[in-house]
């Protein structure tokens, strides 16, 4: 029998079509997705781009940006979850801590939250001949599930009424006492307007620490020594953000966004840890009245947090306003539907328009420009409903409704609605 390989044109065919019914089998008999990348025969390696990420309903290749990646890695369809596949680090004994007290803002990590551990994982990671350990202090009751994936090795809770609402004195005494406890190498904080700016720099003073502010960048260096004999040096932003300043890392440093790259591959223990002692009582000056409730129509578009924009799609706009109204969403829109006298300027979203860093931005008949997209850019999560299954906002979105917006609007509100009327029956 012939050892010559010979070609298959129509399975070769079948493999360029992402259309066909057996595109996946025949990819994995070609070979083609079971790895995405192998040794050639020159020692270069070789990458396969077709093996990134899967094939939609629509033929459109789709890259899983949560870490999931079906079709690559483990087989073409492997079940497999992202999280399970990520190899789990476990520090037994760490030679050091860097603490993190994240924002946590609605409950959750935020993006800024997640940098933030990136950074501390610089910090415990330097040396893995001494490994450290990634600390993180949470004030109160969370919605968060995924303290392992963010690069969490100890956790905190700490739970207390006096801790709840804005309590700035009883949160620093209850820093103070995971000082007293575990003594870390480093504090990071976020350098944020949501509390952790505020909460960091009175951990500064009440250490007697001189905290680096506005840090965005740190770097190894050798004859950078730090107080703790490390050498590290941070970048940080001065002069109202016109001027980069250096100086060796302190034990107190306070981070900007994008400080770091977040933990995406590796998964940690994230092992609870409980206080030794009784958090001490505090004689708090200040006393929060609750929060006070705002009119999303008067928020500023770059300070909201959900916003519901509009676009050329929507044709019923008393409905798109009574959506806003009921969901509490500050409105937005395309610069379409501004044009066009549906919308004021104030708000316009986009590159040419207002940049808006909200952590849900519901695109409402968007086909998605590029000047759009970019003033997008920063929002956690973008939902977009659409008509059109191929258009750019669709591909950008991290949830994609296809249907007619009018309708999914009511549907929607119809839904809260009836929602709120069971909460107010049930009480």
């Amino acid at each position: 029998m012939s050892e010559i390989q010979r070609r298959d044109p129509r399975k070769e065919w079948i493999a360029r079509n992402r259309l066909h019914p057996q595109h996946l089998e025949v990819l994995a008999e070609l070979g083609q997705g079971a790895a995405s990348e192998w040794m050639g025969p020159s020692g270069l390696v070789r990458k396969n781009p077709h093996a990134v990420g899967f094939t939609g309903p629509h033929g459109i290749k789709r890259i899983d940006r949560s870490g999931v990646q079906q079709g690559a890695g483990g087989g073409v369809g492997s079940a497999t979850t992202g999280a399970e596949r990520k190899p789990l680090v476990e520090i037994d004994e760490p030679a050091f801590l860097v603490a993190v007290v994240p924002d946590m803002t609605g409950g959750r990590l935020s993006g800024h939250d997640r940098d933030l551990l990136g950074l501390a994982r610089q910090l415990a990671d330097a040396d893995p001949r001494a490994p450290g350990a990634v600390l993180a202090v949470v004030f109160g009751a969370h919605k968060e599930e995924g303290f392992a994936d963010a690069g969490i090795d100890r956790l905190v809770q700490l739970e207390a009424p006096e801790l709840e609402g804005y309590a700035p004195e009883a949160r620093l005494g209850a820093l103070v006492a995971v000082e007293e406890a575990w003594a870390p190498r480093h504090w990071l904080v976020p350098d944020s307007k949501l509390g952790g700016a505020d909460l960091g720099r009175r951990l500064a003073a009440r250490l007697g620490e001189r905290p680096a502010t506005g840090v965005w960048q740190l770097e190894a260096d050798a004859e950078a020594r730090g107080e703790d004999g490390s050498g590290w040096r941070c970048t940080a932003r001065g002069a109202a953000g016109t001027l980069d300043i250096q100086r060796p890392l302190p034990r107190v440093a306070l981070a900007l966004a994008e400080c770091a790259e977040p933990v995406s591959e590796t998964r940690h223990a994230a092992e609870r840890l409980t206080l030794p002692q009784a958090l001490p009582a505090q004689l708090s000056r200040i006393e929060d009245l609750g929060q006070v409730a705002v009119d999303p129509a008067g928020v500023a578009l770059s300070e909201a947090e959900f916003i519901l924009s509009a676009g050329n799609g929507v044709r019923d706009w008393d409905g798109f306003h009574r959506a806003a109204r009921v969901l509490g969403a500050t409105e937005g829109a395309s610069r379409v539907a501004v044009d066009d006298g549906f919308m004021p300027r104030d708000r316009q979203v986009g590159a040419t328009g207002t940049w808006v860093t909200a952590r849900v931005y519901v695109a409402v008949g968007i086909s998605g420009a590029i000047q759009h997209l970019q003033g997008i850019q920063p929002c956690e999560k973008v939902v977009a409903i659409n008509m059109d299954p191929g258009c750019d906002m669709i591909k950008r979105a991290d949830l994609a409704v296809i249907g007619d917006s009018a309708q999914v609007l009511e549907a929607l509100v119809a839904l809260v609605e009836r929602q709120r009327e069971e909460k107010r029956h049930a009480a």
